[in-house]
């Protein structure tokens, strides 16, 4: 299981960082500092919002509670991807065999996780309440 992990981890920084240098050898300065117009959007009913998210990590830790670690290597995506699939960070994550139960979990929903807590973060430090991460 460790060889497994350290594996999932290499892929996952190699993925990473592969985005990153793509991303920024197609911008420029000033897209850099563009402040996207995602800021202008809102959450209506805050409560709600809460809710809803909250049903949602529970339906997923839930389900982590109950998977068989055997199948965390079990191949969802195989290669060839398709192309909807083959330029995203699972694909360059994935390792020889494929997407599998693993990668999926930890890229679409860890990673993505993650992005939206840099948002959160971002909104906490416009107004004065401080990171939560570092």
């Amino acid at each position: 299981m460790d060889e497994l992990v350290l594996d999932s981890l290499q892929r996952r920084m190699r993925a990473m960082h592969s985005l990153y240098y793509q991303a920024v050898e197609s911008m420029e300065l000033e897209h850099v500092n563009h402040f996207d117009e995602t800021a202008f959007q809102r959450i209506g009913n805050y409560e709600e919002f809460k809710a809803y998210r909250r049903s949602v990590f529970e339906r997923t830790e839930a389900y982590l509670a109950t998977l068989d670690p055997a199948d965390l290597t079990r191949v969802v995506i195989p290669h060839p991807f398709p192309p909807q699939i083959a330029t995203t960070y699972s694909a360059r994550v994935a390792g020889p065999q494929g997407i599998t139960v693993l990668d999926g979990f930890e890229c679409w929903l860890y990673q993505h996780g993650l992005r939206h807590m840099g948002e959160i973060e971002l909104a906490r430090g416009l107004v004065g309440l401080g990171g939560m991460t570092s």
